[in-house]
C-alpha cells in the first residue's frame, strides 16, 4: 500500500508536496471506481474509523461518511450535541472512550484551534483534520485544488483568487497552503474589515476590489460569509456586501476571458453568488462536491498506508 509521509492529516501546512501529488493520483483512481456500478471496494474492510464532530457539519461529515462506506470501513458517528461533551466530559476522555472500542482513525472536527494537533501527540490512531477553528481544513483544499487540477491540467502558474471571508475561513488558510505548494499564485479580496492583518506575510497579493480581482485570476474561490463566527459586524449589511462583493452573470460575462468558479459551500445563495453565476457553465461547485468523496477516499486509504 503507498503511503503518505505523515501518520496524520492536520493541516496542508504539515504534508509535502509529494504528499498532495500521491493524494491527487489515488483520488483519480478512486473517482473512476465511484462512477461504476458497484462502487465500494475492500480497501479498509479491517479498519474502523470515528467521525468525531463538536461543531455542525452536514456536507463534510456526509462526504466522509460516504468515503468509508465506498472503502468498507467500519463507522462510528459521534456528534457533541448529543453527547456526554454537554455534561462536562474533556475532548481526551471523549476520544479516549471511543479509542476503547479499538478505533484505527479518527476524522476529527472542533471548534478550538489546534484540537487536532493536540490529539495526535496523546492518542495512537491516526488523526484527519475535517476543520479547526478558524484554522485548518486540509481535505476542503485537497478537494478544491484537485478540482482545479482537473479542469485546468496544472496548477503550476495559475492564478486564484480567494475572496470573501478570508478572517474566519479555515478554508482559505489551508487552499493558500495547497495552492503555493502546487506552484500557483494567489490573491485574496474582500473587505479590508474580513482580511487578517498577517494575511499579506502569506506571500499573496491583497485586492479590495472584486472586479480587478476577476480580471487577474484564472479561478475564482469564492468562501461564505461565516456569520456565524462572527461576533461583531464587520459590513454594514449583507445587502451592501452583495453589492460590493457579490458575484453575478453580468459581472462574469463582462470579463474579457472565461474563469472557473468555484465555492465550497454552502453557498448564500444571493450574496456571495447569485444563482444565475453558481449554475453558469464558469462553475465547478458539483464537481468539487463529486471530488471530495474521491479526495477523502484517497486520504483515509494513504493514512491507513502510513498506519500500516
Amino acid at each position: 500500500m503507498s503511503k503518505i509521509s505523515q501518520p496524520h492529516l492536520l493541516g496542508i501546512k504539515n504534508i509535502t508536496t509529494k504528499d498532495i501529488e500521491l493524494i491527487f493520483e489515488t483520488a483519480a483512481n478512486f473517482k473512476e471506481i465511484i462512477n461504476r456500478p458497484i462502487k465500494k471496494v475492500p480497501s479498509l474492510r479491517d479498519v474502523t474509523i470515528a467521525n468525531i464532530f463538536f461543531e455542525n457539519s452536514t456536507r463534510t461529515r456526509l462526504s466522509f461518511e460516504l468515503a468509508e462506506k465506498r472503502l468498507s470501513a467500519d463507522t462510528i458517528n459521534f456528534t457533541a450535541s448529543n453527547s456526554s461533551v454537554k455534561k462536562g466530559e474533556t475532548l481526551l476522555d471523549t476520544v479516549n472512550n471511543v479509542l476503547a472500542m479499538k478505533v484505527d482513525m479518527v476524522v476529527m472536527r472542533h471548534a478550538s484551534v489546534g484540537a487536532p494537533h493536540f490529539l495526535s501527540k496523546h492518542i495512537k490512531a491516526n488523526i484527519v483534520n475535517a476543520g479547526d477553528g478558524t484554522h485548518e481544513h486540509p481535505t476542503q483544499a485537497l478537494l478544491d485544488t484537485f478540482s482545479i487540477h482537473e479542469k485546468l491540467g496544472t496548477l503550476s502558474g495559475k492564478k486564484v483568487a480567494i475572496i470573501g471571508d478570508i478572517l474566519h475561513s479555515r478554508v482559505a488558510l489551508s487552499n493558500i497552503f495547497a495552492l503555493q505548494k502546487l506552484g500557483a499564485k494567489v490573491m485574496v479580496c474582500g473587505p479590508p474589515t474580513l482580511l487578517p492583518k498577517y494575511i499579506a506575510s502569506l506571500n499573496v497579493t491583497v485586492e479590495y476590489d472584486v472586479k480587478k480581482a476577476l480580471e487577474w485570476c484564472d479561478v475564482a474561490n469564492v468562501l461564505r460569509i461565516q456569520l456565524e463566527r462572527q461576533q461583531i459586524k464587520y459590513f454594514p449589511s449583507l445587502r451592501e456586501y452583495s453589492l460590493y462583493y457579490g458575484i453575478n452573470k453580468k459581472l462574469l460575462d463582462s470579463l474579457k476571458k472565461e474563469i472557473v468558479l468555484m465555492h465550497p459551500g454552502p453557498i448564500n445563495r444571493g450574496v456571495e453568488l447569485t444563482s444565475d453565476a453558481a449554475d453558469s457553465h464558469h462553475s465547478i461547485i458539483l464537481d468539487q462536491v463529486e471530488n471530495g468523496v474521491a479526495v477523502r477516499m484517497a486520504v483515509l486509504y494513504l493514512l491507513a498506508g502510513a498506519a500500516g
